[in-house]
């Protein structure tokens, strides 16, 4: 079992910058795969990106080259660093691990990108 707790969210301009974070509860060391995922008002989640504990990621093509997704084993946590925010990346945004048979996700944290 693991708890993941995200943090980092807020209010940007267009074209600023946000670094989310996810912290878990016990070692991530491994986790083979962790992920973020978002959904914004009354569409469904969607995934962003995805991180192996061999460092592969993957993106989503509305956020590749914008978007840097990281891991820090040492201190259990996750990364999703954002750079040239659009109004369109507005969403909860939601880590999640899979782990055995189960779906983690935290409770996710609020990014609005608005002038």
């Amino acid at each position: 079992q693991v708890q993941l707790v995200e943090s980092g969210g807020g209010l940007v301009q267009p074209g600023g910058s946000l670094r989310l974070s996810c912290a878990a509860s016990r070692s991530i060391f491994s986790i083979n795969v962790m992920g973020w995922y978002r959904q914004a008002p009354g569409n469904q989640r969607e995934w962003v990106a995805t991180i192996t504990a061999g460092g592969s990621t993957n993106y989503a093509d509305s956020v590749k080259g914008r978007f840097t997704i990281s891991r820090d084993n040492a201190k259990n946590t996750m990364y999703l660093q954002m750079n040239s925010l659009k109004p369109e990346d507005t969403a909860v945004y939601y880590c999640h691990a899979p782990v055995g048979f189960y779906n983690y996700w935290g409770q996710g944290t609020q990014v609005t990108v608005s002038s």
